[in-house]
C-alpha cells in the first residue's frame, strides 16, 4: 500500500466537501491512530495484520486531508511506551517500519507530484540502526517540498520531547550562543521537535479512549481535541468530516483564547526586557525612571541582541540536526537513482 493512495472523492463527499470548506477549516490536523489491536482481535486476525490495516487507512486518510485542503498531519506512528509491549509485537512493528520506509523511497515520483514533505519526530537513536538509516534517506529526499506535511512521530513522547528541548537549551548556554536569560516559552517551542510546524487545529483520537497518551501535551493546549469511538482501522471520511465541523463549532473560542495566550506572552517578555534596561539604567547612575531616550535606546538594543543570540543558536541546532541525518545517510550504500536524486533535491 502507498503512502498516498491516488483516487477522488465520490460525488456525495465532494459534495459535503465543499459545504464543510465554506467554515474555517483546520490547517493542521494530528492523529492518534489508536485501535489497531482491538480491530484485529474484533476481526479474528493477527495483531500485525490489524497494525498493516492501521496503516492502509492512514494513507486513504492523508489523500482525503488533501482533498479537504489540509496541509499538514501529524500522525502518532509508535509511542517510547510502546518497547514495552512484547518482543512479538515490537519486533512486528519494526518490520512493518522498515517495509512502509522502504516503500516510501521508492514512491518519488508520487512523493514530488504532491509536493509532500516526510518529517520523522522522536528520539529516533532508540531504532534499530537499520531504520534510522532509511527514515533519514526519506526525510532528506523530500526535505525541499512543500506543498502538504506529514510528521510521523517514531520513539516519540511528549514528556521526552520537552525534556530533549529544554538540554537543547542548556546546550546552547553551555556553548555560548544564549544567556540565560534568552531561555523562554518562546525558544522552549523553536526547540521542540515540531518547531517547523504550526500547533495542530486539531487532534483526533479513535477507539473511545479520552486521554492523549502522552503526544503533543505543549503544542495542543489551544487545539480542538475530539475523540472518537471508531477504531482507527474502521476511520472514514464522515468520522473526519465529523471532527472538522465539532472544531468549526468551536473554532472562536479557540482562536480567541490562542490569541489572549500569544498576547499575554509578548507582555510578559516586554516585563522581562523593561527589568533589565530598568536594571541597567540603574547601574549607569540614573534615577529609577532614567532618561527616556537613552532608555528606549537601552531597550531596542536588548531585544536586537537577544534575536541576533536567539537565531544565531536556532542556526547552530537545526545543522545540528540535519547532521544527525545526513551522517545516516552517509553510511549508507545508494540506493538505485536515489544518491543522485537526493542530490537535484538540495
Amino acid at each position: 500500500m502507498s503512502w498516498i493512495r491516488e483516487g477522488e472523492l465520490t460525488i456525495i463527499e465532494r459534495f459535503c466537501a465543499n459545504i464543510i470548506k465554506a467554515g474555517p477549516m483546520p490547517k493542521h490536523v494530528a492523529f492518534i491512530m489508536d485501535g489497531n489491536r482491538r480491530y484485529a482481535q474484533k476481526c479474528h486476525v493477527e495483531r500485525q495484520q490489524g497494525h498493516s490495516q492501521g496503516f492502509d487507512k492512514l494513507a486513504q486518510t492523508l489523500r482525503w486531508c488533501l482533498n479537504l485542503g489540509i496541509r499538514e498531519v501529524t500522525v502518532y506512528a509508535f509511542s517510547i511506551e510502546n518497547f514495552k509491549r512484547s518482543k512479538e509485537e515490537v519486533d512486528g512493528l519494526m518490520d512493518l517500519a522498515r517495509q512502509k520506509f522502504s516503500r516510501l523511497l521508492e514512491e518519488q515520483e508520487s512523493l514530488k507530484k504532491h509536493g509532500v514533505c516526510i518529517r520523522v519526530l522522536g528520539d529516533l537513536p532508540l531504532l534499530p540502526l537499520d531504520i534510522q538509516e532509511l527514515i533519514a534517506q526519506a526525510v532528506l529526499a523530500t526535505r525541499n517540498y512543500n506543498k502538504c506535511f506529514l510528521n510521523v512521530c517514531f520513539a516519540y513522547t511528549s514528556r521526552h520531547e520537552i525534556s530533549n528541548a529544554v538540554r537543547e537549551m542548556a546546550w546552547g548556554v553551555e556553548q555560548g550562543l544564549l544567556e540565560p536569560s534568552d531561555v523562554s516559552e518562546s525558544l522552549l517551542d523553536k526547540c521542540l521537535y515540531t518547531n517547523n510546524s504550526p500547533d495542530p487545529d486539531l487532534l483526533i483520537r479513535t477507539s473511545g479512549e479520552v486521554r492523549l497518551s502522552d503526544f503533543l501535551l505543549w503544542q495542543t493546549s489551544h487545539s480542538c481535541l475530539v475523540f472518537q469511538s471508531v477504531l482507527w482501522p474502521e476511520y472514514s471520511f464522515w468520522n473526519l468530516c465529523e471532527a472538522i465541523l465539532r472544531f468549526q463549532m468551536n473554532y472562536s473560542a479557540l482562536q480567541k483564547a490562542r490569541d489572549s495566550y500569544m498576547e499575554e506572552r509578548r507582555r510578559q517578555q516586554m516585563e522581562r526586557d523593561q527589568a533589565y534596561v530598568t536594571k541597567k539604567l540603574q547601574q549607569e547612575g540614573f534615577v529609577s525612571h532614567g532618561d527616556s531616550r537613552r532608555r528606549q535606546t537601552l531597550l531596542q538594543k536588548c531585544t536586537a541582541m537577544r534575536e541576533e543570540r536567539i537565531q544565531g543558536f536556532l542556526q547552530a541546532l537545526e545543522h545540528k540536526r540535519a547532521d544527525f541525518f545526513e551522517r545516516l545517510c552517509a553510511a549508507v550504500p545508494a540506493v538505485a537513482g536515489f544518491e543522485m536524486f537526493l542530490f537535484t533535491s538540495r
